[in-house]
């Protein structure tokens, strides 16, 4: 793909990463409502424990749409390992497009700015979440998530800059590919930790 090999012939940091574990695996998913709320378990917590939630709450709803989340009551909620916050973030999307303030499904004709200015109006959607949507459903090509823990551990481990701000401009040299950078960035953490992927 050209974006990585852009990557790794022009960026000592990727050319180290493909070395050492090969190249990144690159993660689609499908665009809408399952999706999204996937992200939102996904926040602060383990994949594998979002994904337990995520398992509970589609048998508990029957079939995984706003109409049915919206059936189920805060108890079922909480038996499905969802905190009250995030019963409240996956409730508040679920409204925002049962009343049609949010059409999931017009944000791929839009610019990642327009997209994040919609979504971050709805409650528990913060910028780490949109830019895990932009990234994997929405395949933005140029997102770095530098509020995602993983990035910033590897990026730290493999340079020595921690300092957030320092960390924010030798991102902007990976432009027009951040996300292939993140792709990467991710790559590394997990493979050095011997864990996989989940989506």
């Amino acid at each position: 793909m050209h974006a990585l090999r852009h990557l790794i012939d022009r960026h000592d940091i990727f050319a180290q990463i493909h070395a050492q574990y090969g190249m990144p695996y690159i993660p689609v998913r499908p665009e809408g409502f399952e999706t999204l709320c996937k992200i939102i378990l996904e926040q602060q917590v383990s994949l594998e424990s979002a994904r337990a939630c995520y398992e509970k709450l589609l048998v508990q709803s029957g079939a995984f749409t706003p109409e049915n989340i919206l059936e189920l009551d805060a108890q079922q909620m909480r038996d499905c390992g969802l905190s009250r916050q995030k019963s409240t973030y996956v409730r508040a999307l679920a409204e925002a497009i049962v009343s049609g303030s949010l059409q999931l499904e017009t944000l791929s004709q839009k610019t990642p700015e327009a997209v994040r200015d919609e979504l971050i109006q709805i409650k528990g959607i913060g910028h780490w979440t949109i830019d895990v949507y932009l990234m994997f459903s929405l395949q933005s090509p140029d997102i770095i998530p530098l509020g995602d823990i993983g990035i910033l551990i590897t990026i730290g481990e493999l340079t020595g800059i921690r300092d957030k701000s320092a960390v924010a401009e030798i991102t902007q040299n990976w432009a027009p590919y951040r996300s292939y950078a993140a792709f990467f960035l991710w790559h590394y953490y997990l493979k050095k930790r011997g864990r996989q992927i989940i989506l």
